[in-house]
């Protein structure tokens, strides 16, 4: 189960990355083809889809990696058995959080599709489909934080602590600063 859920989130992290490379690419695409006076007016819709699902398939990746921000200088002050209690409170804070933000992007993009919205921009397009990928890396970033309370709960480090760790061991600060 562990290497499926890794494959996953960095699945999840791949797809991301596609994501912010098709946005330089149609932002690239955009401005050569106005210097030849060629019409792009649906590129900003589909710039702002990507975006929003670029942001939210990383979300995942991210926190499993310890990229997200998280104030420690208090967990670096305590024992380990007061540090384990307030990750298991935080993560359980966490899921409660992401398990209602996972609940309303599927509800919405179900009733996006249910009622067969439509985009109001240059590009007609059924919202439900950039929808999507709100929905899919909320739901993703929902199994991610489960998945770090079950490793905490079950006595085990957090992968994001180890993750910061690891890069520290190897000279690499970028993420603290």
């Amino acid at each position: 189960m562990r290497r499926l859920l890794d494959r996953i989130y960095r699945a999840a992290g791949g797809i991301a990355a596609c994501f912010v490379a098709l946005i330089a690419l149609l932002m690239l695409g955009q401005s050569v083809l106005r210097e030849f006076g060629v019409g792009t007016g649906a590129v900003p819709d589909v710039v702002a889809w990507c975006c929003a699902a670029a942001g939210f398939f990383a979300m995942a990746h991210a926190f499993k990696h310890g990229d997200f921000v998280r104030v420690t200088l208090l967990l670096e002050s305590v024992p380990p058995r007061v540090r384990q209690a307030l990750e298991i409170a935080s993560l359980l804070i966490g899921t409660v959080a992401v398990s209602y933000l996972a609940w309303a992007a599927v509800a919405f993009t179900h009733e996006s599709w249910e009622f067969q919205d439509m985009s109001t921009g240059l590009l007609a397009m059924p919202l439900w489909i950039p929808q999507l990928g709100f929905a899919a890396g909320a739901v993703l970033l929902w199994v991610a934080v489960v998945d770090e309370l079950v490793i905490v709960l079950s006595g085990g480090r957090p992968s994001f602590v180890v993750a910061v760790e690891q890069r520290h061991a190897q000279g690499d600060f970028s993420s603290d600063i």
